[in-house]
């Protein structure tokens, strides 16, 4: 049909059934520009990156899943060219409401790192389940996805009678504005997937790779967005070592260790007798540290300084 309507273009057809070098064979020649179009199945939102492809039509876009349908698109898009996805239904009144309400969703959310939204809109369409859903007593928004998977981890372990070691999360509190500005990176989607990927970073060679890309992508951060950085490499430490509070001003330094995580009082205590002008330990595990700490004064630097003296 489709050859029937532009007689001039090079067809290809790629599909789950087809022989695996069959298969390989059109999608390279797709790739080498050998054919113009290529008529396929849903194979092909698996991954695929071909960056000459701008324009891509979606036959019965209702039938697609909201997730699916927006792998599809992200199937153009991926070069410097001006993309277009064109969704075909059948009319708006021949397809069901929850279809709509995707398509609508895919409409509104068309920019650059807007997966997010799309997944969140995606749970509420379709609901979460039982476990989820509105037959559990609770609300999932009041805590957030992530945390009531891992609310629900820890009590099917209190139930088991398995061990259970509660992590430490730690609170930082720096009398320093740490955030990323709008004049920075406008797009609000974009600065939240950045503070997402630094929420959920576990180890200190992280940030290094990540301040180069973000240099990269959006030019010379500001004083704010280092700090925000700062702040990070200390949760990330703090978490490590079982600092349960840090509270930094101009002043001084209070942390306080969580006696479950922080086993080592030899160190707390060495430290306390090394300087007994600037560091104080209480009973209760509380670590004050008068400023300046070894001739140190800025607060970024005595804190780390400080954390390396208590490092297990």
């Amino acid at each position: 049909h489709v050859q029937t309507l532009v007689p001039s273009v090079r067809i290809g057809v790629a599909h789950g059934r087809l022989d695996e070098k069959e298969l390989e064979k059109v999608m390279l020649q797709f790739v080498h520009r050998e054919i113009d179009l290529l008529v396929c199945t849903t194979i092909i939102e698996s991954g695929l990156d071909i960056p000459s492809a701008n324009t891509i039509l979606i036959n019965r876009a209702d039938r697609f899943g909201l997730a699916q349908i927006y792998q599809l698109r992200g199937r153009v898009g991926r070069g410097e060219e001006q993309a277009y996805a064109y969704l075909f239904i059948p009319g708006e009144s021949a397809i069901t409401k929850e279809a709509q309400k995707r398509l609508r969703v895919l409409m509104e959310h068309e920019k650059l790192g807007a997966g997010f939204h799309i997944a969140l809109n995606d749970l509420q369409i379709r609901g979460g389940g039982t476990i989820l859903g509105t037959s559990q007593s609770g609300h999932i928004a009041a805590v957030g996805y992530e945390m009531y998977l891992q609310l629900m981890e820890q009590a099917m372990q209190d139930i088991k009678g398995e061990p259970t070691e509660r992590e430490v999360e730690p609170e930082i509190n720096l009398r320093l504005s740490a955030y990323i500005p709008e004049d920075y990176i406008p797009g609000i989607d974009h600065r939240l997937t950045l503070y997402k990927r630094l929420s959920r970073m576990t180890a200190i060679e992280e940030l290094a790779p990540f301040r180069v890309e973000l240099e990269d992508r959006y030019g010379h951060f500001p004083e704010v967005v280092n700090n925000l950085m700062e702040k990070i490499g200390l949760k990330i430490l703090a978490k490590k070592i079982g600092i349960m509070h840090l509270d930094a001003t101009d002043r001084g330094i209070v942390l306080t260790l969580d006696r479950n995580h922080y086993a080592n009082t030899k160190k707390i205590a060495d430290l306390a007798s090394t300087y007994p002008c600037t560091v104080s330990v209480t009973p209760d595990y509380v670590l004050k540290v008068k400023l300046p700490f070894k001739g140190t004064a800025d607060l970024l630097t005595a804190t780390k300084k400080i954390i390396e003296e208590i490092k297990l």
